[in-house]
C-alpha cells in the first residue's frame, strides 16, 4: 500500500502526480551455491516481478476521502461518482475540501491517492499446494520505497494520466535495480531511494535514485555525471539530498518555519527591483529550543538562521549549532576565554564569521558601516551579494542584531528597502503573526539607528558540487 499525491502548480497548467509505494519482496537461494552472480540474478528477477505487479490489471488507485477507484492498467477503468476514463483529471476530481483550499490558493492543491491491489479475481480457485524442503537458503528481505512524480497537462484524461504514472513507476524500478546492484557488497543490499529535484530552467523537475546509507560526500562522482547530463554548473550542489524538492503537503518535522518572506508582497519602488535570498532557510528566534535567550541571543539566532541555509542547500550535513556549540567554537578559535562558556554574553558579526568558518568551513566578507545612515547607500553592494551568493546576511549594531534576507533597490533613484527577519520575536511559530506584525517584513532606511556603528557579515557560498 502506498500514498499517492497530486500536486497542481504552474498556474494549474500541469498536474504533478506523486506516489510512494512500499513493496516487500523476499529473495532466497541456496547458501552453499551462493556467489555474486547468483545474488545479482535473484535480485534482477525480484525487480522484474515487482514490475509485473505494477503493470498488472489488479493494480488499483483509490482517491482518499472519496468513493473513487481507478484501475490504471484496464484502460483507465474507474468507478465512483461521474468519473470516467476519458474525463480530464483536474481539481473537479478532488474532494470538496480540496476544492475549498484551491479557491483560497489556486496555484496549490493536493490530491491524495492510495495504491492497492485486488487480491481476488472472478473465477474458480483451487486449494493451495504446500511444499516443504529441507535445503538451506539465504533470505534477503527489504522494503523498497518508490516515489514517482510525473507532469501532465490538466486537460489530459484519467486514462492518459494513469498510463503515464504507471510508466514512470516501471522506469523508476529500473533505476532502482541499477543502483541496488551497483552498490551491492556480498549479501548486503543498500536500499535505493528516489529524490526529486527542481532544477533551473529548462531542465525542470527530475528524479534521482541514491543508495541509502551512502553519504553525499561519497556520491560526488555520480553527481558530476548528472551535472554533465543536465548541463548544470559544477560550483553548486543542486543534486545533494538536502536540495530535494519539498512538497507543500509534507510538513517539516523540526517545527521551524521555512522562508516566511515568500508570503510578503514586494515594495513598489520606481524602477526598483527586489534582490532576495536564494534557497531555503529556517526562522530562528528568541525562546526556541527551550533556551531563554531573550535580551542577549539575537546574534546567536541570526547565526542559526544562516547555518540552516547552508544545511538546507546541501553545503554541510551537520545540524544547526546550539548556543553552547557556538560558544565552544569561539573558545576553540581563541576568540573567547573559557569563562565565556555558559554565559549570556552577546556576540557580533565578527564572531558570527568566526563560527561559520570554524564549524561549517564557510568564509565571510565583513562590511563596515560607520553610522546607520550610510546603509541607504549600500544598495548596489547588497544587491550584488544576493545575486551572486544569495545567502542571508547578519547585521549587528548598537545592542541589536538582525538578519537581512534581501533588498529592493532602484539603481536610478537610489531608493531602498530591506527585507528583515527579526530574531527578537518570542512567540509561537505563527506565520500570520510573524508577517502581519513585521517580524519578517520590509523596512525603510529609518529602521536603522542613524548614528550607530554597524558590521555586516556576508557569508560566501563554497564552490562545490
Amino acid at each position: 500500500m502506498c500514498l499517492w499525491k497530486t500536486l497542481i502548480w504552474y498556474q494549474q497548467v500541469h498536474l504533478l502526480f506523486k506516489s510512494k509505494y512500499y513493496m516487500k519482496q523476499e529473495a532466497s537461494y541456496r547458501t552453499l551455491a551462493y556467489n555474486q552472480s547468483v545474488s545479482v540474478g535473484v535480485i534482477s528477477r525480484t525487480f522484474e516481478a515487482l514490475g509485473s505487479q505494477v503493470k498488472a490489471e489488479s493494480l488499483v488507485l483509490s482517491l482518499c476521502s472519496s468513493p473513487v477507484f481507478l484501475w490504471p492498467n484496464k484502460g483507465g477503468h474507474a468507478t465512483g461518482g461521474e468519473i470516467s476514463p476519458n474525463r480530464p483529471y483536474d481539481q473537479e476530481s478532488s474532494s470538496k475540501k480540496s476544492a475549498k483550499k484551491d479557491k483560497k490558493n489556486p496555484t496549490t492543491g493536493i490530491i491524495n491517492l492510495t495504491l492497492m491491489t485486488e487480491v481476488t479475481e472472478p473465477g474458480i480457485f483451487s486449494a493451495p499446494t504446500l511444499l516443504r524442503g529441507s535445503k538451506k537458503h539465504h533470505l534477503l528481505q527489504t522494503t523498497l520505497p518508490m516515489d514517482c512524480v510525473v507532469s501532465v497537462l490538466s486537460s489530459e484524461s484519467i486514462s492518459v494520466v494513469c498510463g503515464t504514472l504507471v510508466g514512470a513507476l516501471c522506469s523508476q524500478l529500473g533505476d532502482m535495480e541499477k543502483v541496488a546492484l551497483r552498490h551491492m557488497k556480498g549479501t548486503a543490499l543498500l536500499i535505493p531511494q528516489p529524490f526529486h529535484f527542481l532544477l533551473p530552467a529548462p531542465v525542470g523537475l527530475v528524479t534521482v535514485v541514491y543508495p541509502a546509507g551512502v553519504p553525499d560526500s561519497q556520491l560526488e562522482t555520480r553527481r558530476k555525471e548528472l551535472h554533465s547530463l543536465f548541463e548544470l554548473p559544477d560550483n553548486r550542489p543542486y543534486l545533494r539530498r538536502a536540495n530535494a524538492l519539498h512538497f507543500p503537503d509534507e510538513p517539516y518535522k523540526d517545527g521551524y518555519l521555512r522562508n516566511p518572506h515568500v508570503h510578503l508582497t514586494h515594495p513598489a519602488l520606481e524602477n526598483g527591483k527586489p534582490y532576495l535570498v536564494q534557497g531555503v532557510y529556517s526562522y530562528h528566534h528568541y525562546m526556541q529550543d527551550r533556551v531563554d535567550d531573550n535580551g542577549w541571543g539575537c546574534a546567536y539566532r541570526s547565526l542559526q538562521t544562516i547555518c540552516s541555509w547552508f544545511q538546507q542547500q546541501g553545503y554541510v550535513e551537520r545540524a544547526v549549532p546550539s548556543h553552547k556549540e557556538i560558544q565552544q567554537a569561539l573558545v576553540e578559535v581563541g576568540d573567547k576565554q573559557g569563562s565565556f562558556l555558559g554565559s549570556r554574553q552577546w556576540i557580533g558579526s565578527i564572531e558570527v564569521a568566526a563560527v561559520l568558518d570554524q564549524l561549517l568551513g564557510v568564509t565571510s566578507k565583513i562590511m563596515f558601516v560607520s553610522q546607520g545612515s550610510e546603509l541607504a547607500s549600500k544598495g548596489r553592494e547588497l544587491a550584488n551579494h544576493f545575486l551572486s551568493e544569495g545567502t542571508p546576511i547578519m547585521i549587528g549594531g548598537g545592542v541589536l542584531a538582525h538578519t537581512i534576507l534581501g533588498v529592493a533597490w532602484s539603481e536610478i533613484t537610489g531608493q531602498i528597502r530591506y527585507l528583515i527577519l527579526d530574531p527578537h520575536y518570542t512567540g509561537a511559530e505563527d506565520l500570520q503573526v510573524i508577517t502581519d506584525k513585521g517580524w519578517c517584513g520590509w523596512k525603510g532606511p529609518e529602521f536603522w539607528d542613524q548614528n550607530a556603528y554597524y558590521n555586516l557579515c556576508l557569508p560566501q557560498r563554497p564552490k562545490t558540487i
